[in-house]
């Protein structure tokens, strides 16, 4: 069991949802925000097509699976209409502000500039040590010269994906729960399954999709411990922006989302045997992580 005091600080995260905490208020803020978020994207992807159509054949190919660093910085630049339909809908539902869902601003830097030290420490030092490879040897994916100029845009274009669904999983959802039900039970749990849910990709990862998904489930509850003990999303952020930084920017999976990567994985996101066998080192350094992440947040 979790002593109360360790999650003291999720008090006053959720006291900006106690005003309007009703379960109707939940539902219906997340039938608002799907359709904001999927409204806005058809209509920003649609006027994208249009323009692009003439002369912008490759990169209109390479959107498919984000195989370009253009085709990377657009689809990571639409995760932004998800934190305007989480903004409408607290605005609309709730009558609070967007940076209600973020928590108490001191905390979101100081605690995201903490975990960050921690993270990168701790990712220096595994770095370092053997194994050096996945199975097999990296494939090389862009020149180092080339990445070093794409390193700041993609940083940012990361850093606005990651925490938009931060901003709605572990904000929205966790706050609007935690308002009504007290049970860790249920705000850290219900948040993560619909998490997982959006990260069940069958038709791109084959037998390997429910796996991948149990991952997203489960990484979704330690963001959502690191929250509650914090009292802002700047931990969750952290992680979960260096998480996406290694997966999309120094090793990738050949198949999604490799347009900004300096090194390609030997194997795909559908070979059975060598994603099942890296998943449990993938799930170790996830619980190395949040290890370090509480560490570096403990007051």
């Amino acid at each position: 069991m979790i002593r109360p005091a360790a999650y003291a600080a999720h008090e006053e995260f959720i006291a900006p949802a106690r005003s309007y905490p009703a379960l109707w208020r939940l539902i219906a803020g997340l039938c608002l925000a799907t359709f904001a978020y999927f409204s806005l994207n058809q209509v920003f992807f649609q006027a994208l097509y249009v323009l692009l159509a003439p002369s912008g054949g490759q990169l209109l190919n390479d959107l498919a699976s984000g195989a370009s660093p253009a085709a990377m910085y657009i689809l990571l630049f639409s995760f932004i209409f998800m934190s305007i339909a989480a903004g409408l809908t607290v605005r609309l539902l709730h009558h609070r502000s967007f940076v209600t869902l973020l928590g108490p601003a001191h905390l979101l830097g100081r605690d995201f500039r903490r975990v960050s030290v921690a993270v990168l420490a701790v990712t220096g030092v595994v770095l370092v040590l053997p194994p050096w490879d996945m199975g097999g040897d990296y494939v090389p994916n862009m020149a180092l010269s080339r990445w070093m100029v794409l390193l700041v845009p993609s940083l940012f274009f990361i850093l606005l994906q990651v925490s938009a669904e931060e901003i709605v999983f572990r904000g929205y959802v966790q706050q609007q729960l935690a308002a009504r039900f007290r049970s860790p039970l249920v705000w850290m749990v219900l948040p993560s399954v619909l998490f997982a849910l959006g990260h069940y990709l069958p038709d791109t990862a084959g037998e390997n999709a429910l796996l991948i998904a149990v991952w997203a489930g489960l990484f979704g509850i330690l963001m959502a411990d690191l929250t509650a003990r914090s009292g802002s999303l700047g931990p969750a952020i952290a992680v979960h922006f260096w998480n996406n930084v290694s997966a999309m920017m120094i090793v990738s999976l050949p198949d999604e989302l490799s347009g900004l990567a300096l090194y390609l994985t030997p194997f795909s996101l559908d070979d059975i045997e060598a994603l099942q066998a890296w998943l449990p080192v993938d799930f170790a350094m996830m619980l190395v992580l949040w290890l370090a992440a509480r560490v570096a947040i403990r007051r």
